[in-house]
């Protein structure tokens, strides 16, 4: 069995624990300036850092039954979450309208659909020289602002937005990747990472929905060319933020290290906590004035959900596979005929 790398399952991890967090700062960010600050700054950086190494674990893409078992993985949960989501939705809104939109994901299944087309969009581009592929990845991602047909529906907008992420994490090789936590590169990534937080400060009125990558520049109020000239200039600040993150991720293993192989189970799981929190009006009794319980709960939730209880339950839905459930079947079957 191949050795997992803890570098690549401690960047996960902190990236899973990145989303959590912001998803519950989400709440706050019109009534606190630090807030908002703080969730713009963590959307610079964390789904193109998660999409990026996706696209490093993309190689095998033309192994024999690569595209069935990403199927598998994807689309499957895909469907499953989406019929699940709107059950959710219907009890949660005091059984308003039920309504079950197959290809209009929910909140945050936008990545599961978009991971399974950026892996068949992989097999074209991947026939072109890299420097060519990239360019023209960017191109798209560029020129789809410029279309309203081209918005969530289906996830188009952010599969050929976020696309060139995919694509520099494909090209990437881990020789690359290593040389982004040496020494020098880290004080370049700090001055990355301040100058991007002063820009920030220096602009609190700036829309955070720039970093969705979901809508169109008409819908962004730029329906001219300067639309696409901010979104090149977004696209530079995420690139260069992912990798200054990526330059601090730790290289040794630490008792979280682990929860980095579970993050599809909280990237599924959590929504459903964190919907419930807005759904029942919490922002009422966590006010905003304290970041501290929104911090402690999101490192609470993480934990929980890439836990082996958490993981062994919901593997059936999330794996479509039953070998946690048939190990704890042996062990207690072993423990019992051993008694």
């Amino acid at each position: 069995m191949k050795k997992r790398d803890s570098y690549f399952d401690n960047a996960k991890i902190l990236l899973i624990f990145l989303v959590v967090f912001g998803h519950f700062l989400q709440s706050y960010i019109d009534t606190n300036a630090f807030i908002s600050f703080l969730y713009k700054f963590i959307y610079t950086f964390h789904m193109p850092a998660f999409i990026l190494i996706s696209g490093f674990f993309a190689k095998g893409i033309y192994e024999k039954g690569y595209i069935s078992k990403i199927t598998k993985k994807l689309i499957l949960p895909y469907i499953l979450f989406q019929i699940v989501y709107a059950i959710f939705y219907y009890f949660l809104n005091s059984k308003d309208t039920f309504q079950l939109e197959l290809f209009q994901p929910h909140w945050s299944l936008w990545f599961l659909i978009s991971l399974f087309c950026w892996h068949i969009m992989l097999l074209i581009f991947n026939r072109m020289k890299p420097g060519y592929a990239l360019t023209l990845a960017v191109l798209i991602g560029l020129g789809a602002g410029y279309f309203d047909w081209i918005s969530t529906y289906f996830s188009l907008s952010r599969t050929l937005v976020f696309f060139p992420f995919f694509l520099i994490g494909y090209y990437l090789s881990k020789k690359q990747i290593e040389a982004l936590v040496q020494p020098r590169v880290k004080l370049g990534a700090v001055l990355i990472m301040v100058t991007v937080a002063v820009g920030l400060l220096s602009f609190p009125d700036f829309n955070e929905k720039w970093f969705f990558g979901s809508k169109s520049y008409i819908e962004m109020g730029n329906a001219e060319f300067y639309g696409m000239v901010k979104r090149a200039v977004i696209y530079a600040v995420q690139a260069a933020m992912a990798a200054s993150f990526l330059a601090f991720v730790p290289k040794r293993q630490f008792f979280f290290t682990r929860w980095g192989r579970n993050t599809l189970y909280v990237y599924l799981l959590h929504g459903f906590i964190i919907r419930t929190f807005r759904g029942l009006n919490m922002e009422e009794y966590i006010n905003q004035m304290q970041l501290p319980i929104l911090l402690i709960a999101s490192l609470i939730l993480t934990a929980l959900l890439s836990s082996k209880l958490i993981t062994g339950l919901t593997q059936p839905f999330i794996e479509m596979t039953f070998t946690r459930w048939k190990k704890a079947a042996n062990r207690l079957r072993n423990e019992y005929s051993s008694t």
